[in-house]
């Protein structure tokens, strides 16, 4: 049996795979608050206590970049070590893995119901796949076969250079260069880029903040999800900032997966996972995304080829994990 888990700044979820049953369904899962452990290997401990299985060995994604075998995770004061969990496991292996990277194994696994297609283009077989997936900040990731297996890398794109291509894209870089000394496009196309566009817009006095929404955002913790509720309330009129912020985001998000289908030459296909694409599906159907992805000059007759889904699958980090730790 295969231990496998999806470790973030949030939560910890993990559980356990068999060769019989496959990726598609776990035989016991477990989430836990990762804030609340001071390590992984505590909660490891905890969970295999709890479960009491044999497991041979064990493959983790983890929410930042893994080098040698170690791991720094992004909101989280841990530092996780392959080494040392394999000593508290007493298996026969630990791998740690990017969590896009994870998502990124995944991919050619999925069901078609577990993804929304957005542009069907001409699919090559084979041919190499990006991921990007705009959450809490933005990843990026990137399969290429060999002998008909794809195999998943690891990328850090999310923290390249935004480049604008509009007036008013071009006024957001000036205001974020007044705050940040490197404006990358993670800081304008995940949940705290939505914030980012959402104050810019604001500040620079595109439309006025309605009260309701200002209290809101004065008394939570997160002012993304507040942000994009207030874009898709459909039962009162929707705060036109809001909308805005949304609408600046789908546009960035297209424009940035078209960069990435051109860099890779992604003919199997771009695939955008996290939590927002999901939440956001109608916002995405709209002309802003395709426009954006398609606006590349003379190449634009490439990217029409390229297949866009939205990946559905709301456990697809653990999913690619259970992928690669089952040698799928």
């Amino acid at each position: 049996m295969l231990l496998a888990g999806d470790i973030g700044g949030t939560k910890t979820h993990l559980a356990i795979f068999s060769v019989e049953k496959g990726p598609h369904e776990v035989v016991v899962e477990r989430i836990y608050p990762s804030g609340q452990y001071q390590n992984l290997e505590a909660i490891v401990q905890t969970f295999m206590t709890e479960v009491d299985l044999p497991v041979e060995r064990a493959v983790f994604g983890v929410a930042g970049p893994v080098t040698g075998g170690q791991a720094t995770i992004t909101n989280l004061p841990w530092i996780i070590r392959a080494s040392r969990l394999q000593e508290v496991l007493q298996v026969a292996s630990v791998t740690l893995l990017n969590d896009l990277e994870a998502i990124a194994y995944a991919v050619p696994f999925l069901a078609p119901d577990e993804l929304h297609t957005l542009n069907d283009g001409d699919p090559e077989p084979y041919g190499p796949i990006a991921v990007i997936a705009p959450g809490t900040g933005l990843g990026e990731a990137y399969l290429t076969s060999h002998n008909t297996h794809y195999h998943a890398h690891a990328s850090e794109g999310g923290h390249a250079d935004f480049a604008p291509t509009d007036e008013l894209e071009m006024s957001l870089l000036r205001y974020m260069l007044r705050l940040y000394d490197h404006v990358s496009y993670e800081k304008v196309c995940s949940g705290l880029g939505i914030r980012n566009l959402y104050f810019f817009l604001k500040n620079t006095g595109y439309a006025p903040e309605p009260p309701w929404l200002a209290k809101q955002l004065l008394e939570c913790n997160d002012a993304t999800p507040v942000i994009v509720n207030a874009a898709l309330n459909h039962d009162e009129q929707p705060c036109e900032l809001a909308v805005a912020a949304l609408r600046l985001f789908v546009s960035i998000l297209g424009a940035e997966a078209g960069n990435l289908g051109l860099k890779l030459m992604s003919t199997g296909g771009i695939y955008l996972g996290g939590g927002i694409p999901r939440r956001i599906l109608p916002w995405l159907e709209h002309k802003y995304f395709m426009q954006s992805y398609l606006n590349k000059g003379r190449f634009s007759t490439v990217l029409i080829r390229l297949p866009v889904h939205v990946i559905l699958h709301r456990n697809a980090a653990l999913m690619g994990v259970a992928c690669y730790g089952l040698d799928l």
